[in-house]
């Protein structure tokens, strides 16, 4: 599904401040992984994820998804392929838009926008159903305006916005950093469970090393902007919440 040659990347090249964000990365991601990113500050795990997403030319290296070549291509242009949420609730949502205004641009990702998006009895009866997975009771709130909603429901609906169309790839970057423990337990839960559903793959970056030990079927570590650990599911499953400690000691 998403594969990488010798991927580099330098911010700030030839200067007192050059940071060698990653260093020929290769790695290869297997149709509905859910890849866990692991690593201090600076280690390279968010960078390797906006590469993956398009948020940057890389400076060496390929990046290939579903057999196709994206390493020229821009984010939106990687649209057709992958959804995100960010570690700020108010990023990727539109505040003073309607939570039902908010799913109809998400349904229209991929595809041209016309001058007008309509939304019709059908299409709010699909977004409901789509909302009340979640268990939260926001399909009763299609109407509330997002910016009004807190930042646990902004991303759980986020994240439902994600699986509006026709996405494989999940970017997962600390979606949890900006909320309480409830809404942050809500929201992995709720995460593992769409992940499962839809048969995505997912990439996670987080400093939490409890949920990285509970959610996903591979972790990798990463130092310096390189792949420092990289364990599959038979051996993530045979750790322990003390060795991933250990990997930080």
């Amino acid at each position: 599904m998403i594969r990488l040659e010798q991927v580099s990347k330098t911010f700030n090249a030839g200067t007192p401040s050059e940071v060698k964000a990653l260093q020929n990365i290769q790695l290869n991601i297997a149709p509905q992984t859910y890849l866990v990113l692991l690593g201090a500050n600076g280690s390279g795990k968010s960078t390797l994820l906006n590469a993956i997403a398009g948020s940057f030319r890389v400076d060496k290296g390929e990046i290939w998804i579903d057999n196709q070549d994206v390493t020229s291509l821009k984010d939106f242009q990687r649209s057709p392929w992958i959804a995100r949420i960010f570690q700020n609730p108010l990023s990727g949502t539109a505040p003073d838009l309607s939570v039902i205004d908010n799913f109809r641009l998400a349904a229209l990702r991929t595809r041209p926008k016309g001058l007008r998006i309509g939304v019709n009895a059908a299409f709010k009866a699909q977004v409901k159903e789509k909302i009340a997975l979640l268990g939260m009771g926001l399909e009763n709130k299609i109407e509330q305006a997002m910016g009004t909603l807190s930042g646990g429901q902004r991303q759980a609906l986020t994240l439902m916005m994600a699986v509006m169309d026709e996405t494989k790839i999940l970017l997962m970057d600390e979606p949890t950093a900006a909320l309480d423990p409830r809404s942050a337990e809500t929201l992995m839960q709720k995460a593992d469970e769409i992940i499962r559903t839809f048969q995505l793959t997912a990439i996670l970056v987080t400093h939490h090393l409890k949920d990285a030990h509970r959610f996903g079927n591979r972790v990798i570590q990463m130092e310096q902007g390189q792949v420092l650990r990289d364990l599959d599911a038979t051996a993530k499953s045979a750790l322990h919440l003390s060795d991933l400690f250990g990997w930080f000691e």
